[in-house]
């Protein structure tokens, strides 16, 4: 086992050799996806992975011309090794929801828990190595798990992938193995409901196919919904004590976190979706409420009939698709040292600026940018905090005024100014702003992303990876999409 596990490392480093001969798909896949369900195990402090079923399914979409990761991207890594020769035929980096958990709060506690996740690999014509790598806190990659799986092997389950669900050709541009291919799947509409489903499937589209780069690149998409009805509407609200019989059985208040809505049952979700080929799965919930998630290269969620939903539907399918972080920091998160202090994030959209001669989107900077690039941030939050404090004393001092028994016109007199102090730092804060609105269409590295306000970098003031009040990507997250796109179309 010590030198099996001692040819992964090196396989590993040889992938990303300059180069290095790609991998003939013909020669060690037939066209044929495997499914390998995993049970995700373990706490902060230990991890463990473990094969639940395997299945053999449909033609294998993703791209057969690069089956070496070229991207780096997720906190775990899948390798497939042909076992008559040590040779790594294939890699693919992922996450996983225990990857979230094991930085929250009970994790740290040694509170262990089982999460479910589902890996595909192409089918192999002869036996393998399968390997789970994870990274460490500096992201180094070891080990976590490895088995031999025969393609022969009589347990590995060859039934048919169809269930009898609706499935839905929303829009066609080819053959699945030449595009990128989308699966919509249902989550919480009823039987009647189908119509508004496919209703939403092609909203959802459109709006998508109107934001660079899927614009430019709309003409090399499939996109497919399936709809399997739910006994009931919506998902689950455990906060707000509202649980719903459907189909994935999606939740609010994943980690804790009331907005955050993440499905568990990951292995009926790619068993519903292996119906159609796919490349990516978005799970529509048929409610009004805000809020939606996502695992990175799994899946991403969102509420339909919410004001914001479109912009959240296409703000989560930025992590799930092309592994973009999050830009924005100041908001409640669940975790602990997420990205830890003095190691450079994996995504391509942020950085902790270790070398600030070379940032990794150093060819999409802007002519005469600093770096870091100055925009008033520190100004703004410091008048914004002075705002919520007047606020703070505004709320105590009209409270003691009615406690006192205050005439109405006396407190009116508090109010107002509470008011003009309101609109005077209002006003200060747009004048910073102003100052610096010639920066909003420059590429720099501009601080506060991540999850942190100091630290982390982004490339520009306004994204879709920051706010959902933005309906585009900014020039560096569309660079990373639209990489992805290729990636999945043959790059054609």
């Amino acid at each position: 086992m010590t030198k099996r596990l001692m040819m992964i490392i090196l396989f590993w480093a040889a992938a990303g050799m300059p180069g290095l001969a790609q991998v003939a798909f013909e020669d060690h896949f037939v066209d044929k996806a495997m499914r390998v369900d995993l049970y995700h195990v373990g706490d902060a402090k230990d991890e463990i992975v473990t094969i639940d079923h395997i299945y053999q399914e449909g033609i294998w979409p993703e791209s057969r011309a690069h089956l070496i990761d070229p991207f780096g991207y997720g906190r775990y890594v899948v390798e497939v090794y042909d076992v008559a020769s040590n040779r790594l035929i294939y890699s693919r980096g992922f996450d996983s929801m225990f990857g979230e958990y094991k930085t929250t709060t009970p994790a740290l506690n040694g509170i262990k828990r089982v999460f479910e996740r589902s890996v595909r690999i192409p089918y192999p014509k002869k036996p393998v190595l399968f390997v789970i790598e994870g990274r460490d806190k500096k992201n180094i990659l070891h080990p976590l798990f490895s088995e031999t799986i025969d393609p022969a092997d009589y347990h590995i389950i060859k039934e048919t992938t169809a269930a009898g669900d609706f499935i839905y050709d929303a829009r066609t541009s080819g053959d699945p193995h030449d595009n990128v291919d989308f699966v919509f799947i249902a989550e919480g509409y009823t039987a009647e409901d189908k119509d508004k489903f496919k209703a939403d499937v092609d909203r959802f589209t459109a709006y998508l196919f109107g934001i660079e780069p899927y614009k430019s690149g709309q003409g090399k998409f499939n996109v497919r919904g399936i709809f399997r009805p739910s006994p009931e509407r919506a998902m689950d609200e455990p906060r707000q004590s509202v649980y719903k019989k459907t189909s994935l059985n999606a939740a609010f208040n994943a980690f804790d976190l009331d907005r955050y809505m993440l499905i568990e049952e990951d292995h009926r979700m790619h068993e519903i979706a292996a119906q159609v080929p796919y490349d990516a799965i978005v799970v529509l919930v048929n409610s009004k409420r805000y809020g939606g998630g996502s695992i990175g290269f799994d899946y991403c969620v969102t509420t339909v009939d919410h004001a914001s939903s479109r912009q959240v539907f296409v703000h989560e399918l930025g992590h799930s698709f092309a592994g973009l972080a999050d830009e924005y920091y100041a908001s409640e998160v669940a975790y602990n040292d997420f990205y830890p202090k003095g190691v450079e994030p994996l995504e391509p959209n942020i950085t902790a600026l270790l070398d600030p001669g070379n940032v990794k989107w150093k060819d999409l900077l802007s002519p005469g940018i600093a770096v870091p690039t100055e925009y008033g941030k520190d100004k703004i939050e410091a008048l914004q905090a002075e705002r919520q404090k007047n606020q703070k004393a505004q709320a105590e001092e009209i409270a003691q005024a009615k406690q006192k028994g205050w005439a109405e016109a006396q407190i009116k007199k508090v109010e107002e100014k509470y008011r003009e102090a309101d609109k005077a730092i209002a006003k200060q804060i747009e004048d910073v702003r102003k100052q610096y609105a010639h920066l909003n269409d420059k590429v720099g590295v501009f601080e506060g992303a991540g999850y942190a306000a100091k630290g982390l970098y982004r490339p520009m003031v306004l994204c879709l990876m920051i706010s959902n009040k933005k309906n585009e990507f900014c020039l560096v997250c569309q660079r990373a999409i639209g990489r992805m796109i290729d990636y999945f179309s043959g790059g054609h």
